[in-house]
């Protein structure tokens, strides 16, 4: 490093090279793109890291080590500013900058190299210094900018985003002032929205710094593709910041609609965003100033890193729902859980008439963007029959995308074009014909017991049938899984289906003879405690066996003595009672998993380190009332005393029907969460198949370990090649994915968030919203947890999450209620939180950002509403 030159000038930044980065920086290497393309950048050079390294090196030996390794970061990183701070700057490098600093004023800039990166843009991490005049004052300007690179902002960012301190360096932008009389920030598509190609501008008088540190409201002004401005909002004042004669910048008040931008200087930034995006090949956030001439000039383009990816699909405007949001599974899918979900997606379209040529392409329904799953929803919208069945089953699966979707339909793009209900009529027909559905109905209410038989009994056989030959080779087992997800699968749940079927329409039987006799909430209270519901079953096993355990002083002390993730590596130490009886239970239920619609992720079999998190809770609990077993127990009496109540305020022949249904209604219902245990259960045998093809891969050296082949599609899995550098690719791909914080539940195909559009008045109290999902009124403390892994949840605690499914299910043996962001009446977290007797209210928007930082709430499950009570800054 001792010949990288110290300073380089912006058109000598050559964007292309791969060492520009690490050199530069981001902000001086997308500066040189900008030179290069012929766009207007201030003249400028780049003090280089290489003087960066050169004069703080030493300062900060011993240091770095621990900023790493220390957990008070920020008291470390106060030393390593200081330390910064204190060294002088080289000879070498202070004679650098006096020969190429430019005459005049400067804007002195801070450019790291963990900075303006794909998926991170450290905005604001690190200083600027504006209108600095004189070499020592850019000298002083230089070497703070170096240690802000240790503000406990910019060491909280990189610890976030796992950017390795000591491997960042700071260059330092060096550019002419522009004498500004507007500036500010534009962006190329609109961050809130997601709308591509819309130019959002922001400006104000004066330097653009006022803008960006947000000390002035701003005019806001929205561009469309054909240059209309389509929208403009005046600024509420504040303070602008403004150059003053001699150096140094000053605040100075700007009165609310004290001025306005002009049309054409709107239309030309927006032309030149247009430019810009071209150029990087994504939507940027760009910062720029129109001088006295009304000439623009560019002082920095990152991209936009918080917009979701395009989702792609057919021409035209499409609509996509989150299949990963509506499943409760926020996190990326595994590139083998995207492929299984083709393969799956595939044999269902089968089922419907719409055979795949290709299962590992999927059908046209399906896409993918951001590692995670969408189902356009366009043409079944534009019929009014699938419209009309989108919105009875969202409106109780995903309440909240139901009434989203609802906002949309005016679109012209959306319009019914198929009127006619004959073709889905024949289709749903072809397929009860097929598989008996009616007469099954029938005898499902005439036999519920032995309609519940059959159907376990068909998924137990079922399920026997998956695995394969042991002495299996690679290709077989690929294709024995392939088989499994693409067309075993399908075949099972219409055989289970009438069951719950006849329990459904025993229900709404009921609902309408009781049509104005029953309040909110009374017949949700009738599906509580329901029996014969397979994972209900599996969380009152659980708890069972943690009361069992609670005898063994040496089980109970390794569960709460240990972090789960530490004790689920030490099996072969585990006392003789615990490793015997969780063995049972993983022998019954080691297939399940959070996430487990995910075929990548290990089920709880490989890897139970939430289980043991989970038995730590349950033998911490002390309170027999409320023990899980006697809150169901509790529940299902409440139930049976609501049919009762009901039965008897219906009266007379009406009220036998009524109890009779509902007695039918418990007897089957249950039995709706059988298709997703036999989904679960052969994504675990599938699983298998392709643990098997990984291992025999790591083996022959094609890949590094044997779990990388989760992180191949099933074709590649199948074929004899080194995939390890695809695989590193693939999991930083991954890695970058979970820090992901949004994922839209609905999005169209030009990046618009229909949920970002507008939104409903909120309560003049403050209460949250939502769909009520189970009754009854709790009052409790707040637990916001976004990952059951490891969680804790004392007895009694409001439940807080985005969505769930059955993986996080044991966590509500313990909680007073639920709060969650997705779902709806008839939703996995509503009819859990039912049958458990726990008041829910589900589909409240942004509830976990919006309850972080609240102590206690107030749950009416009958009304729907979430009332904070107290906020605190410890939780």
């Amino acid at each position: 490093m001792s010949d990288a030159p110290l300073v380089l000038p912006l058109e000598d930044v050559d964007p292309t090279d791969p060492d520009t980065l690490g050199r530069v920086g981001g902000k001086a290497a997308n500066l040189g793109a900008l030179v290069r393309a012929g766009l207007a950048v201030p003249a400028g050079v780049c003090l280089t890291t290489a003087a960066y390294r050169r004069a703080v090196g030493s300062a900060l030996d011993g240091l770095l080590s621990g900023v790493l390794g220390e957990p008070d970061a920020g008291a470390l990183a106060e030393k390593a500013r200081a330390a910064v701070l204190a060294v002088p700057i080289p000879d070498e490098v202070a004679d650098a900058v006096r020969a190429t600093c430019p005459d005049g004023p400067v804007a002195v800039r801070s450019s790291a190299t963990a900075e303006d990166l794909p998926d991170a843009s450290f905005a604001g991490q690190q200083d600027t210094f504006l209108n600095v005049v004189g070499d020592d004052a850019v000298l002083d300007a230089v070497r703070r900018c170096w240690a802000s690179l240790w503000t406990d902002r910019a060491v909280a960012y990189r610890g976030a985003h796992d950017i390795d301190h000591a491997a960042v360096a700071l260059a330092v932008v060096i550019q002419s002032m522009v004498d500004a009389r507007w500036a500010g920030v534009l962006f190329t598509a609109d961050p809130v929205t997601g709308r591509r190609g819309q130019a959002v501008i922001d400006a104000a008088p004066g330097l653009g710094e006022s803008v960006v540190s947000g000390s002035v409201d701003p005019e806001h002004l929205v561009v469309d593709p054909a240059g209309e401005i389509v929208s403009r909002r005046a600024g509420a004042g504040g303070t602008v910041v403004r150059a003053v004669a001699g150096g140094g910048t000053e605040a100075v008040a700007h009165p609310s609609g004290a001025a306005s931008l002009d049309d054409a200087d709107a239309r030309t930034l927006a032309r030149l965003g247009r430019r810009v995006e071209a150029l990087f090949g994504a939507p940027q956030d760009i910062e720029w100033a129109l001088d006295g001439e009304g000439r623009a000039w560019l002082t920095q383009s990152r991209p936009i890193t918080t917009l979701y990816p395009l989702v792609p699909g057919r021409p035209g405007l499409r609509l996509f729902l989150s299949a990963n949001v509506a499943q409760g599974v926020f996190r990326p899918f595994t590139p083998a859980g995207l492929s299984a979900a083709r393969h799956l997606a595939s044999g269902v379209a089968g089922l419907l008439g719409a055979p795949v040529d290709d299962p590992e392409q999927g059908p046209p329904i399906l896409s993918e963007a951001g590692e995670r799953v969408f189902v356009d929803l366009t043409d079944v919208l534009r019929s009014r029959v699938g419209r009309a069945g989108a919105a009875g089953v969202l409106g109780v699966m995903e309440a909240r995308s139901a009434e989203v979707i609802a906002t949309q339909l005016e679109r012209p793009e959306l319009s019914v074009t198929r009127r006619s209900p004959l073709p889905a009529l024949r289709r749903v027909a072809r397929i009860a014909v097929r598989y008996r559905i009616p007469p099954a109905v029938v005898a499902a209410w005439i036999r519920p017991a032995r309609a519940r038989e059959r159907a376990f009994a068909l998924v137990r056989t079922a399920g026997d049938a998956l695995p394969g030959r042991p002495e299996a080779g690679r290709v077989e087992r690929v294709e024995r899984a392939r088989w499994m997800l693409a067309d075993r699968f399908v075949r099972v749940p219409p055989r289970t289906a009438a069951a719950p079927v006849a329990g459904f329409l025993a229900l709404g039987l009921a609902a309408r003879l009781l049509r104005g006799r029953a309040r909110p909430g009374e017949l949700g209270t009738v599906l509580r405690g329901l029996p014969h519901n397979v994972t209900t079953e599996m969380d009152l096993a659980l708890w069972d066996l943690a009361v069992r355990l609670r005898d063994d002083p040496a089980t109970v002390a390794a569960l709460t003595a240990t972090p789960p993730a530490e004790l689920a590596g030490q099996r072969s130490t585990w006392p003789p009672a615990l490793a015997t009886s969780l063995v049972a239970f993983l022998a019954a239920h080691g297939r399940r998993a959070v996430a487990e619609i995910d075929l990548g992720l290990p089920r709880w079999s490989d890897d139970p380190t939430h289980l043991l998190g989970v038995l730590a809770n349950y033998v911490r609990l002390d309170d027999e009332g409320r023990a899980p077993d006697v809150v169901f127990a509790r529940s299902a009496a409440e139930a049976e005393a609501m049919i009762e109540a009901l039965a008897a305020r219906a009266g007379g022949l009406r009220g036998r029907i009524v109890a009779a249904a509902l007695h039918r209604a418990r007897d089957l219902v249950g039995l709706r969460e059988l298709p997703k245990y036999w989904l679960v259960t052969v994504l675990a045998a599938a699983r298998d198949e392709l643990a098997a093809v990984g291992a025999d891969l790591a083996s022959r050296g094609r890949l590094e370990t044997g779990d990388d082949v989760f992180f191949l599609s099933l074709s590649e899995a199948r074929e004899d090649r080194d995939r390890r550098e695809l695989v590193r690719e693939r999991r930083a791909t991954y890695e970058r994915e979970l820090r992901r914080r949004h994922v839209p539940r609905i999005v169209l195909s030009d990046g618009t968030e229909p949920e970002a559009l507008g939104t409903t008045d909120a309560p003049a109290d403050g209460a949250l919203t939502g769909v009520p999902a189970s009754a009854g009124t709790v009052t409790g403390r707040v637990r916001v947890i976004t990952d059951p892994q490891g969680a804790r949840l004392e007895p009694g605690d409001v439940l807080v999450c985005p969505s769930t499914d059955p993986g996080w299910t044991p966590l509500f043996l313990t909680a007073g209620g639920l709060v969650m962001e997705m779902g709806g009446s008839n939703s996995h977290g509503a009819v859990v939180a039912r049958e458990y007797g726990l008041p829910a209210v589900v589909g409240v928007r942004d509830a976990v950002a919006r309850l972080t930082g609240v102590a206690e709430v107030r749950v009416d499950g009958t009304s729907g509403r979430v009332e904070p009570l107290a906020q605190t800054t410890s939780r």
